[in-house]
């Protein structure tokens, strides 16, 4: 089996340019095996200019939002523990209202049938003949009023 060949590619080697030709920022550099190469460079800052601040770190809206999250979910936590204490005082309330509400039921049914009775002060004689043939059959019904 031969051995497999390693290709050793020629270093990158600036071409001559001159200092007109080399953009702002980029300056030819000596490596530490003494090649030397284009490189960008940072410029150094001038002694009247101030440094750039840092950055600001975290924004305020995320301060803000990280405050008020747990504010919030207390709150959230504090209405169900609340509602947990008053479930048995709503059950109560509509049972109270299911009662309320069959009492003007009843009492507007009963108030109904004291009137209807003391418009027509003979009694009423209600007749039903209901006949229906075989298991699934029609229902055929006459009321009379006499």
């Amino acid at each position: 089996m031969p051995a497999p060949r390693v290709l050793h590619p020629r270093p990158l080697t600036p071409t001559p340019m001159t200092a007109a030709e080399i953009p702002p920022g980029v300056e030819v550099v000596t490596l530490p095996d003494g090649r030397r190469t284009l490189a960008y460079t940072q410029p150094p800052n001038p002694a009247g200019r101030p440094q750039t601040a840092p950055p600001a770190g975290v924004p305020g809206w995320a301060k803000t939002t990280a405050l008020l999250a747990p504010t919030v979910g207390a709150g959230i936590g504090a209405g169900g523990f609340g509602l947990s204490y008053a479930a048995p005082g709503v059950i109560a309330m509509t049972d109270a209202l299911w009662a309320t509400a069959a009492l003007i039921a009843t009492g507007c049914g009963g108030a109904a049938l004291l009137l209807s009775r003391w418009r027509n002060r003979t009694p009423a004689h209600i007749t039903q003949n209901i006949t229906a043939h075989g298991l699934f059959g029609r229902a055929n019904g006459t009321i009379n009023n006499r």
